[in-house]
């Protein structure tokens, strides 16, 4: 068998990743839009996100979804992880991509703790995230993410239900794994007595 080429890593804290606050994640934000020279009219108009919450994502104000996520990381043409990168910019894919425990790129969302992973490597075809499920239960319709693409998550701890916009819901437990066309609108709700934690992946059409 081969010996892999990458060093041996110093031993280092694993604990879980720190989320930005969100001033931080707007600036980032902020920042890969003017680089990528569009006004937030541009924006909006490529992903259907409207103007005033790009602008208060921007400020630190607003704590975005993962479909909002996703939708903005589609009119930047970017892989979703690339908008947490931090340090240096992330460089396209040409070997192995090591992220070491706790050092993912976290953000706590309205229904998640996201811990985004790989994020060095830009224009990945799929983007691997840590997620800590917060939501109880499902408020309403705008609690159903769509985004394009497919999903599959692995139950890491405790229990979840995904609900379907169609009515369909499935119950996972820990070691359990679901597959999905991410065009569907879709709902995580933790349902054991600690928060479930999930890894998962969503693929990109761009």
């Amino acid at each position: 068998m081969p010996t892999s080429a990458c060093p041996r890593a110093p031993r280092r804290r694993t604990g879980a990743a720190r989320a930005p606050d969100r001033e931080a994640f707007g600036k980032r934000l902020r920042a890969v839009r003017k680089k990528a020279g569009l006004t937030l009219a541009e924006v909006a108009r490529r992903s259907d996100v409207s103007i005033t919450t790009i602008s208060r994502a921007e400020r630190g104000q607003l704590a975005l979804s993962y479909e909002k996520f996703a939708a903005l990381a589609h009119a930047l043409n970017l892989d979703l992880g690339t908008l947490f990168a931090e340090g240096r910019q992330p460089a396209r894919l040409h070997g192995p991509v090591v992220t070491r425990a706790g050092q993912g790129a976290a953000y706590r969302g309205p229904a998640f703790t996201y811990e985004f992973l790989a994020t060095q490597a830009a224009g990945k075809r799929m983007s691997p995230a840590l997620g800590t499920v917060h939501a109880r239960r499902i408020e309403g319709p705008d609690d159903f993410a769509r985004h394009d693409g497919e999903e599959w998550i692995y139950v890491l701890a405790g229990s979840v239900a995904v609900h379907f916009e169609d009515g369909q819901v499935v119950r996972l437990g820990r070691g359990d794994s679901l597959y999905f066309d991410s065009r569907l609108g879709h709902a995580y709700i933790s349902t054991s007595s600690r928060l479930a934690r999930i890894i998962g992946a969503t693929t990109s059409e761009r």
